[in-house]
């Protein structure tokens, strides 16, 4: 970037209190969530990652630094480019589960089937007709509340919501729901995985080698010192 073009020292620092300001909403939300996907609070997160990604930016281009700011989830997505007053959204929403441990999942279908008094053990019989029996039983929000009690292990999950000029007509996009997602109409989006745990946990683990290696170089020097033998002890009275 050219000087002329570069961002003034007021800029960055109206960027900053942008950055404050954002945080300040992002935690009311937080505080006043309604559940788990309340939408308020994925609004915020957004809010709250597009101002830090502006200050760092003009932070970047006007002093040649930078912030240890990193939304996940955000950066592959294009800038929003739908309406600015959406007659209608859409909900996506993906969670992935590994079947942990089938005997407790078959076990839980057969309670349901008992309880309607249907018979048809042998659906209940099979992993997959338990699962079809569970996802027919319950909301997908209770089976995310209840995971463990199902047999069921969490894995990656993402949630976008994205504008629409007006609603689908009935049946439209049922039998490809997801093949219309426009990435720019994403209004806010949010991602769960075990991937950014991991990252942190590379990041802890980084310092721990380090802090063991200058715990190791000390204990080398004080067995220097120990051996040295032109060194007299301390007098504790001195």
């Amino acid at each position: 970037m050219s000087d002329a073009a570069q961002p003034t020292a007021a800029e960055v620092r109206a960027a900053a209190e942008a950055v404050k300001t954002a945080l300040d909403r992002h935690l009311a939300a937080v505080e006043r969530r309604t559940g788990e996907d309340d939408p308020g609070v994925y609004e915020a997160f957004n809010e709250l990652a597009a101002a830090a990604e502006v200050y760092d930016e003009l932070l970047y281009d006007r002093f040649d630094e930078v912030t240890p700011f990193e939304i996940p989830g955000t950066e592959d997505l294009p800038p929003y480019a739908g309406p600015e007053e959406p007659n209608a959204v859409s909900v996506l929403l993906r969670r992935d589960y590994a079947v942990a441990e089938p005997q407790r999942l078959l076990a839980q279908a057969q309670r349901i089937e008992a309880a309607d008094d249907e018979g048809g053990a042998e659906v209940a019989g099979t992993v997959h007709g338990a699962l079809g029996i569970l996802f027919g039983e319950f909301e997908p929000d209770e089976i995310a509340s209840r995971h463990k009690e199902f047999g069921l292990e969490e894995g990656d999950s993402t949630l976008w919501v994205l504008a629409a000029d007006e609603p689908a007509d009935p049946g439209e996009w049922l039998e490809a729901p997801f093949d219309q997602a426009d990435p720019e109409r994403v209004i806010c989006r949010f991602d769960v995985s075990a991937v950014f745990d991991d990252d942190l946990d590379d990041e802890a683990d980084d310092g721990d080698d380090t802090d063991e290696a200058d715990d190791g170089d000390l204990e080398a020097d004080l067995d220097e010192l120990e051996e040295d033998e032109d060194l007299e002890p301390l007098d504790a009275d001195r």
